[in-house]
């Protein structure tokens, strides 16, 4: 039998760390003040020829649509690069 693993369990603080630090390169190339709220997540993706996690980044700003931000690739691989071309400003945006 396996053990149960708790999905709201605190996540583990190289995951909080690297979370922190995603959010960080998306304040500072997307300029935004320091009241806009940013999430980020991993999530399963199911679309074809995406990973099978995917870090999700969400902007919330007062009075706008949610802006979400999909970077092919687990949190813990994720890349300041990688960040910048799924906002749009990377080699590929």
């Amino acid at each position: 039998m396996t053990g149960f693993v708790n999905p709201l369990a605190p996540r583990s603080s190289r995951l909080m760390a690297k979370s922190a630090e995603i959010k960080a390169w998306v304040r500072e190339l997307m300029d935004l003040p320091d009241g806009t709220a940013v999430t980020v997540a991993e999530l399963a993706c199911r679309d074809e020829g995406c990973p099978d996690i995917e870090t999700v980044i969400g902007i919330l700003e007062e009075g706008r649509p949610i802006r979400t931000i999909r970077v092919h690739a687990a949190m813990a691989d994720a890349t300041r690069d990688a960040v910048a071309e799924a906002i749009g400003q990377g080699p590929g945006g």
